[in-house]
């Protein structure tokens, strides 16, 4: 198994020096929104009742099916007790991941961490194949664009919003530009993926760059989340990180 470090791939295991993700049930009902409840429990097995805020919250909530479709980005809210709870619905059945991101206070070496458990929504479903590599997206007729060439490194990754060809303003979204979730295919390792806001105070403009330390050449599944007009909206893509040293021309936009 790769090493949990900061930057690194994480969400391999529900248990990580000491801190377990403790969900109430693994059970999902497709179609019903229900109340999904769970802890973080420390090394003495006890629910974590203190916690530094990660881009705006305490713990964010990754949702998504194994084969990457129905992707959710939810902030439940914690009980002063520890427990957590959010309203959780699942359009098919399936196994899907949930990760939980977040960074426990008072740590010895202060480090965000994720943990995942599998769920299982019952019944029979279809396994939807993974979209392929591409570098243009629409989203309720916003085009979302990435720019960057990926690689079994820190990679640079460049969004761009605009509708009809002309630039659409990105809103504050979790203390930043955006939010961006990387899973590499196959194990469904997530990536801590840091946003370069360097808007100063101004306005955001109609881009957004990532950090992306990837881990390991592969295939791997793009969650952009990003706010304009007020409303969150989630664009995807398939990337493939090449290993070593960038081609001249792995991605771009043309």
């Amino acid at each position: 198994m790769e090493p949990m470090s900061h930057g690194g791939p994480q969400g391999l295991a529900v248990s990580v020096d000491g801190y377990t993700f403790a969900p109430s049930t693994t059970a999902l009902t497709p179609g019903a929104k229900k109340s999904f409840t769970f802890a973080i429990t420390g090394k003495d097995g006890k629910p974590v009742t203190a916690y530094v805020p990660l881009h705006d919250k305490e713990l964010h909530l990754i949702v998504v099916r194994r084969d990457m479709i129905g992707y959710q980005h939810l902030h439940p809210t914690r009980a002063a007790s520890g427990n957590w709870s959010v309203p959780l619905s699942v359009a098919t059945a399936g196994v899907y991941k949930a990760f939980a991101n977040f960074e426990p206070a008072g740590q010895t070496m202060p480090m965000p961490m994720t943990l995942a458990v599998d769920l299982m929504a019952s019944g029979e479903f279809t396994a939807v194949a993974l979209p392929g590599p591409k570098v243009t997206t629409t989203v309720d007729g916003l085009k979302v664009a990435l720019a960057g060439k990926v690689v079994a490194a820190a990679s640079e990754l460049t969004f761009t919003v605009t509708r009809s060809g002309k630039p659409v303003e990105l809103q504050p979204y979790l203390a930043a530009h955006g939010h961006l979730v990387a899973l590499r295919v196959g194990d469904l390792a997530y990536l801590h993926v840091h946003p370069e806001d360097t808007s100063g105070g101004e306005p955001f403009g109609n881009r957004v760059t990532f950090i992306a330390p990837v881990p390991t050449a592969g295939k791997y599944r793009l969650f952009l989340d990003f706010k304009t007009a007020d409303v969150v909206r989630t664009a995807e893509f398939t990337v493939v990180a090449s290993a070593g040293a960038p081609p001249p021309h792995h991605l771009s936009t043309t």
